[in-house]
């Protein structure tokens, strides 16, 4: 089965004004897309690999084929990576988590606004193409890393709670070189509850 796009569970414009409707269309329709269609290709001649979920494949990264994986890596973990943030997003949200995940973001951090500012200082110190990411391991603890151009916290057998895409195409249009700005207005549309919900515990 090959790789499809997800549709976007919301319209462009839902997250305005944080985020605009021409960034999300191009971000979504385009970029997206067009790693699932390499993503596609480069699995073409790895029929043992086509029936496999992405996170199984960038789970054990180091089985695909060393022709194909640096094109697994990048396509897949875009693939990977725009698929949790389209479903991390959504209008009507921001605010602060409640319940399991904010009683494990306070053992992890102190405060919620402690974790903001580790999220957006890794965001902000990404040089280049990259992630800022709350994960968790094994264990259910929490930490925030950072990743370069679409290497998935996956491979790492961590598990991608929330990710902030800092690539240019995820805010320039809006924020041109700004990105302190864009960083502080994303968590304005971040969906909690779909947050705690890849957290489960």
């Amino acid at each position: 089965m090959a790789f499809e796009l997800p549709p976007l569970p919301y319209d462009f414009a839902a997250l305005e004004p944080h985020i605009d409707a021409q960034t999300m269309q191009i971000h979504h329709g385009k970029h997206h897309a067009t790693y699932v269609t390499n993503l596609n290709n480069a699995l073409a001649n790895a029929p043992d690999l086509q029936n496999a979920t992405i996170e199984e494949i960038l789970s054990n990264i180091n089985d695909v084929p060393e022709a194909i994986r640096q094109a697994v890596i990048n396509n897949g973990g875009g693939h990977a990576n725009h698929s949790m943030f389209w479903s991390i997003l959504g209008p009507n949200a921001g605010g602060e988590p409640t319940g399991v995940l904010a009683d494990a973001i306070t053992k992890a951090f102190g405060d919620f606004a402690t974790l903001k500012a580790q999220v957006n200082d890794a965001g902000l110190k990404r040089f280049g193409s990259g992630w800022s990411w709350l994960v968790s391991d094994a264990n259910g603890s929490l930490k925030v890393i950072s990743s370069a151009n679409q290497d998935s916290p996956i491979q790492l057998g961590l598990t991608p709670l929330l990710g902030v895409d800092v690539w240019e195409h995820a805010y320039y249009l809006k924020y041109q070189n700004r990105r302190a700005d864009y960083l502080n207005a994303w968590w304005n549309v971040v969906n909690w509850e779909a947050v705690a919900a890849r957290f489960g515990h």
